[in-house]
């Protein structure tokens, strides 16, 4: 297992950085954003994005957002525009050239829009409780209105799933809510299925089964959780389980800042 674990890792990080290079048409579904978001952001962080649903679609004006997996940067710096001055974006991925790719854009996009409310992070998206150099956690506890992710959260070892949804949970305030674009199947994937690098880093062999989805984030004490996009056709279908690009949302209890 830990070698399959090993293989996993290095396959997206290799895929993931060639595609910071050249986009891969393969690493996505087609997912159509508002235009009058793209306009302020550099083409190459635009066509180097890669995702299966629209995640920002969920994010209000004044939001402090968490993008888990930036990647190119393109779903945050939505965000920056949607949340405006008063709000916040961190963006945290573990790829250097994804990393690289999306720093380098924030310049620019501040220059477009006015202000600069936006940060990339160096870090695994399941690590969020790991210290930074200065000894605090990468992202402190209840500190975030909206965690939000696309096509991320399938690239995750399952060993360190329970992590992940931990500090989801944790670095959420009171209210906080959740919008993560994903794959999801009508059935579990064999292991041997997950222990193909190439499945696993193309967003398949680590997709989430639909009902599992839901339920593991009702088990952490969201509310309304629900899908609210899902293809209605498979987006790939293999061995005879059928693969989805889906939308899911829930809210947490509790009353959001500055609504007492």
């Amino acid at each position: 297992m830990t070698s399959s674990r090993i293989d996993q890792t290095e396959a997206v990080e290799q895929r993931y950085g060639a595609a910071a290079q050249e986009r891969e048409p393969c690493l996505c579904t087609p997912v159509g954003f508002d235009p009058r978001w793209l306009e302020a952001i550099p083409s190459a962080v635009v066509e180097r994005d890669y995702g299966c649903g629209d995640p920002t679609r969920w994010v209000r004006c004044g939001d402090r957002v968490l993008d888990l997996g930036s990647g190119s940067g393109k779903n945050a710096f939505i965000c920056a525009q949607v949340v405006g001055a008063e709000g916040a974006v961190i963006g945290v991925d573990r790829n250097a050239e994804m990393l690289q790719l999306s720093r380098s854009a924030v310049a620019d996009v501040a220059a477009a829009i006015g202000y600069t409310n936006v940060q990339f992070i160096d870090g695994a998206i399941e690590a969020l409780d790991a210290p930074d150099p200065s000894g605090r956690p990468l992202v402190d506890e209840a500190s975030i209105d909206v965690v939000l992710s696309n096509c991320v959260l399938n690239l995750v070892n399952p060993a360190a799933r329970d992590r992940l949804l931990s500090n989801i949970r944790r670095v959420l305030a009171p209210a906080g809510r959740i919008a993560i674009s994903d794959i999801i199947c009508d059935q579990p994937v064999p292991v041997h299925l997950q222990q193909d690098p190439e499945l696993w880093s193309g967003c398949i062999s680590g997709a989430w089964q639909e009902d599992e989805f839901l339920k593991a984030f009702e088990q952490l004490g969201f509310e309304q959780v629900r899908y609210v996009d899902r293809s209605v056709e498979p987006w790939r279908e293999l061995e005879g389980i059928k693969f989805y690009a889906a939308t899911l949302v829930g809210q947490l209890p509790g009353c959001a800042s500055g609504c007492c």
